[in-house]
């Protein structure tokens, strides 16, 4: 964190986060204001209170957290009491992140109509299948003045079309992009998450443990496999740690499975992988499964969100139904059992991969969604 302030090309962004917690929206955020360098600077509010996503930040950005008083209660004296926050402090631009921080779309038209962005990365468990009504009428005023609505997957864009009733000229996909260098470079044993044995297969995957993941049907279907000299590895933390080691244990497979706890470098547990395993209620454009195929993995996955799109070709018949445990279970026991098919899949997952999925082409497109909507970015041009 720098305290230098801002030089007069500066953009300063102030970004607002239902919680600044770690996950998908926090990690990209860090990657995008790391690559963007000292062009930017990033004011931070996280509606919850929470900041652990600061470790993910390095030194040389510059950001502070905003502090705030929220009254989850009352959010129409939130709105107003925001606006007058932005008035306060007055950035270059306003960018919300998701339903929790809707509250600043509202108080941006109260109060000083900043340039907006608002960016969506999906939903709780409990819109699965339905949105509810009061939050799409939310979003449509809330959001009414935003100048671009960001989705990263074509099922949200979907969404903000259809459901939302947003102008296709105000809706942009961008999605979300992984260095597949780093996630494609070789790790040595020593260096690794966890210690493999000599023959053994791993099925792993990285995610917060929350109930939308469903990591219990994870561990069901491993355990439904069978395995001989195979192991789980769950990386990540989360409140649904303890319910998923009893899962593990009510199983009878508690020696062959493997919590890690949240891991800042994934990539030293990719490496030992053997197959990337996702078995989530909902996602829309996961990073792990990113991650996953930038290392060189095949994916068993439920089908939720753009998984089945953003795989390759060749590894879509191992996305299955959600609502089919026995179809997850027998796609992850047909690539346990099949060596030769589990390299073609990893060798055309890594080249989607890199072909369309990489951070220069998310960076790139980021600076320019911040840079153009800035009015200093066109005050100096």
């Amino acid at each position: 964190m720098t305290d230098g302030g801002a030089s007069d090309r500066t953009i300063t962004l102030l970004h607002v986060f239902s919680t600044f917690a770690v996950g998908g929206p926090q990690t990209r955020f860090a990657t995008i204001a790391d690559r963007l360098g000292p062009k930017y600077r990033h004011l931070i509010v996280s509606m919850s209170g929470r900041t652990e996503a600061t470790e993910l930040l390095p030194a040389q950005i510059d950001y502070s957290l905003v502090p705030i008083h929220n009254t989850p209660r009352n959010p129409l004296a939130n709105a107003w009491r925001f606006a007058k926050q932005l008035r306060q402090i007055r950035p270059d631009q306003l960018v919300t992140y998701n339903w929790g921080a809707l509250e600043w779309a509202l108080g941006n038209r109260f109060g000083p109509c900043l340039p907006h962005i608002h960016i969506e990365d999906g939903f709780g468990p409990d819109e699965i299948v339905t949105r509810f009504k009061r939050r799409i009428w939310l979003r449509r005023v809330g959001l009414a003045r935003a100048n671009l609505i960001v989705v990263p997957s074509r099922n949200l864009e979907r969404i903000a079309l259809e459901e939302w009733k947003f102008d296709a000229s105000r809706v942009r996909y961008l999605p979300n992009g992984v260095d597949t260098q780093r996630f494609g470079a070789s790790v040595p044993e020593g260096d690794r998450a966890f210690e493999k044995r000599p023959g053994e297969l791993i099925v792993g995957t990285c995610a917060a443990l929350r109930r939308e993941k469903n990591l219990a049907r994870l561990i069901r279907a491993f355990a439904a496999c069978r395995p001989q000299n195979a192991r789980l590895v769950i990386c990540g933390d989360g409140s649904e740690r303890a319910a998923l080691e009893a899962a593990a244990r009510a199983n009878n497979i508690v020696d062959r499975v493997i919590f890690t706890g949240y891991l800042a470098k994934p990539e030293l547990a990719l490496a030992g992988f053997d197959i990337f395993a996702m078995s989530s209620d909902t996602e829309q454009m996961p990073y792990g499964l990113l991650e996953a195929m930038s290392a060189g993995l095949p994916v068993v996955s439920t089908d939720v969100g753009d998984i089945k799109a953003i795989v390759s070709d060749l590894n879509r018949p191992f996305i299955v139904s959600a609502v089919d445990e026995a179809a997850l279970t027998g796609a992850l026991r047909n690539l346990m059992r099949d060596p030769a098919m589990r390299t073609k899949l990893a060798a055309s997952n890594l080249v989607k991969a890199r072909a369309e999925f990489s951070i220069q082409a998310m960076i790139a497109a980021y600076d320019r969604l911040f840079g153009d909507m800035s009015p200093r970015r066109r005050s100096i041009a």
